[in-house]
């Protein structure tokens, strides 16, 4: 794997890495249909935990564009002279495509390759046409909530795939957006595979190979659901695993709760037009991760939970009435 070797490096530490999933902030049953409920709340506490510990001023709205339904732009730019330079955590915000994407690339088939056919091809174009317009609504709601959020697309960063692995990843132009005091907000795109032509590349292979290479302090996946399960969470006495260790060759094992059977395996349900492997992907990812002695939350968006994880106080004590799943690394 190549990833651009610069002299580049973080000015400050990063805090966080946020992976936003699809099923969070889209209707992901109905086609390419935005969550604005809980895109709105996510923002929010995102601002919240990106200020949390710092001296936090007025938000300005950083969205000047029109908005359906606004018939102007409320922007005083008067205000910003008066601003001071706000003091926050670094986070990254990556997010995957939800009802944004996954038509386009499994009715084309962009996921198994084949450039050189037309419909793999159209489904390419379709495919980014579909997430990328996805990222700029993020990007729109992250700014309005006073967030200097920019749109980084794989695609268009030259990042690349061998065989559905990274093959090729500049962190480079997010190191410098990092320093420069933006938040950049990168997501699952399609991109080109030196093997098969092009492919998938989700947000939860995108999220590990950032968190190797930023080293974060932890790191949160938000989703439609309150963690991992032991089964589809739609099932009757379906359980929720509170905290999942990982050793060190990357296996992983269920800690809390305890089962009487140890060889219990974690039941997971994939909707048949997720492109990307669902929870199989989420739960492997984040063992990776954690592996590097990062702490992993998978937590519901737009809950209390979920600014309890994004502000970091996990990492001191886990509460007993949060609800989540902890994936930490045991030696």
């Amino acid at each position: 794997m190549e990833t651009k070797q610069t002299d580049i490096k973080l000015k400050t530490p990063i805090r966080c890495i946020i992976k936003l999933g699809g099923a969070a902030i889209t209707c992901k049953n109905e086609f390419e249909k935005i969550n604005e409920a809980n895109l709105t709340t996510v923002s929010s506490q995102l601002r919240e935990a990106m200020m949390f510990g710092s001296s936090c001023g007025s938000v300005l709205e950083m969205d000047w564009n029109k908005r359906p339904g606004v018939s102007e732009t409320p922007v005083k730019f008067d205000d910003f002279k008066e601003q001071q330079v706000l003091d926050y955590n670094s986070f990254v915000v990556i997010h995957g495509a939800g009802s944004f994407g996954h038509f386009q690339a499994s009715k084309s088939g962009v996921h198994r390759g084949g450039l050189d056919q037309p419909l793999v091809k159209s489904g390419f174009v379709a495919t980014r046409i579909s997430v990328t317009s996805l990222n700029l609504e993020i990007v729109r709601a992250l700014a309005r909530e006073g967030i200097p959020s920019v749109a980084m697309s794989p695609f268009s960063c030259g990042w690349s795939t061998r065989e559905r692995n990274i093959a090729s990843a500049d962190v480079s132009t997010v190191v410098e957006a990092l320093n420069s005091g933006f938040v950049p907000v990168l997501h699952g795109d399609a991109v080109l595979d030196e093997s098969l032509g092009c492919t998938i590349l989700s947000g939860d292979v995108i999220i590990s190979h950032l968190a190797a290479h930023l080293k974060p302090q932890f790191v949160v996946f938000l989703t439609d659901v309150f963690g991992v399960y032991d089964r589809p969470p739609s099932e009757p006495n379906a359980v929720l695993l509170r905290e999942i260790a990982v050793r060190e060759d990357g296996s992983w094992s269920v800690v809390n709760p305890t089962f009487e059977d140890s060889d219990k395996q974690v039941e997971i349900s994939v909707a048949s037009h997720d492109t990307t492997g669902g929870m199989v992907t989420k739960i492997s990812e984040a063992a990776m991760i954690a592996k590097l002695g990062i702490d992993v939350y998978i937590v519901k968006a737009a809950t209390e939970h979920s600014l309890t994880a994004l502000s970091g106080k996990l990492r001191e004590k886990i509460p007993e009435d949060w609800l989540g799943t902890v994936i930490p690394y045991v030696s």
